[in-house]
């Protein structure tokens, strides 16, 4: 079947990117769903930063690729061998399709599926095929299994869950990845404990949704970290308790100072190391710093060894919020549906995929927090 999509030929593009058009809205041609696959008819597809990521080169992938992973559409046509889905069904879509057999799925951690993690680089399904052919029948890669910036997805059923069919495909889509992973990093990674404190630096869409679940958790004070006000603003809004712009003078001097030597759990969620380094730096002893963000793989760190011992630090990465989607989604619509999570308000604005281009700008400049482009 034919449908349009947002096809990346190039990374790196200078910006501004309404100028350069990356992303080049085409007409694909989609084969069939394989086995064990699912075609779904992409309803809303939200902008993150890790689609940023690789317009900009900072995740190098294979090229040509269709991007957008963070998604929510209806089954349209079921492959054989699945029995879990029907045609009709409301999903969100996962950005790592796991396998359930490898070593890290059977010890319950799904989101380190090592098929999946290799089909992710690689561009393909989970199964390791690819169903996109661009207009001169060239083969075109998947973004980790999904490429939700189209009419229509073909996408390994593992990389699917089953949603409530009330709630807003707009609203359903940013399960699938800002709150999984936000949400996921403070309940899952952190485990944070009623009366915390607590950091947030990088006020994005995973990282305003990690400020909101330390909020759900319990934490008593809330301090927000991003570099642009506007951002402060709406983590004020939400609930913050303190809000400070990392570029203010001495500004972990005076987090450290009103947290009476640091913050229980700092997360780092702007992909940044120097920020995964201020994180670091404004945990109390004793204390631990969750990084969600995806810095360059070229980047470094840097920390003092002997803090590690000497003040029984722990430093954790989270990835997908370190949980299980299947069991994690439906439990923060929930959540979402009872008003614990208003994730609703974390919305920019809804788009036409035409209008791409430019969104991506606005999400580089700061200026949005999650903008969803609407079939």
């Amino acid at each position: 079947m034919k449908a349009k999509a947002a096809v990346l030929h190039e990374i790196g593009l200078p910006r501004p990117y309404a100028d350069s058009k990356p992303l080049h809205i085409e007409e694909i041609d989609l084969a069939p769903p394989g086995r064990g696959e699912l075609l779904v008819r992409i309803k809303a597809a939200g902008l993150c930063h890790s689609d940023l990521s690789v317009i900009n080169g900072d995740r190098p992938r294979p090229m040509p690729m269709a991007l957008g992973h963070e998604a929510a559409g209806i089954v349209e046509e079921v492959g054989e061998g699945v029995g879990d889905f029907q045609v009709g069904d409301h999903v969100a879509l996962v950005f790592v399709p796991s396998c359930g057999l490898c070593g890290p799925c059977s010890e319950g951690r799904p989101a380190l599926c090592e098929p999946g993690a290799a089909a992710n680089g690689a561009g393909t399904l989970l199964g390791g095929g690819m169903r996109i052919t661009g207009p001169q029948g060239k083969p075109v890669h998947h973004h980790v299994g999904v490429s939700a910036f189209a009419e229509f997805a073909v996408v390994s059923a593992r990389s699917a869950v089953k949603i409530d069919e009330t709630i807003p495909f707009d609203e359903a889509a940013l399960f699938g990845c800002a709150v999984l992973t936000g949400v996921g990093a403070v309940v899952n990674t952190a485990k944070v404990f009623a009366g915390a404190s607590v950091a947030v630096i990088g006020l994005g869409g995973v990282g305003l949704n990690a400020m909101l679940g330390c909020i759900m958790a319990g934490a008593d004070r809330v301090v927000a970290i991003d570099m642009i006000d506007r951002k402060l603003d709406l983590a004020r809004q939400l609930g913050a308790t303190d809000v400070f712009n990392a570029g203010a003078p001495d500004v972990e001097a005076r987090i450290k100072e009103l947290t009476g030597g640091g913050v229980d759990y700092a997360f780092e969620m702007a992909g940044s190391a120097p920020a995964l380094e201020m994180a670091y730096r404004i945990t109390r002893r004793g204390g631990t710093t969750v990084s969600s963000g995806l810095a360059n793989p070229t980047k470094m760190m840097s920390i003092p060894a002997v803090s590690l011992v000497g003040e029984e630090r722990t430093l954790k990465g989270s990835y997908l919020g370190g949980g299980v989607p299947k069991r994690d989604i439906p439990r923060y619509i929930r959540l979402f549906k009872k008003g614990k999570l208003p994730v609703d308000a974390l919305m920019s604005e809804r788009i036409r995929l035409d209008e791409i281009n430019e969104a991506f700008d606005k999400l580089a400049d700061g200026t949005a927090v999650r903008q969803l482009v609407m079939f």
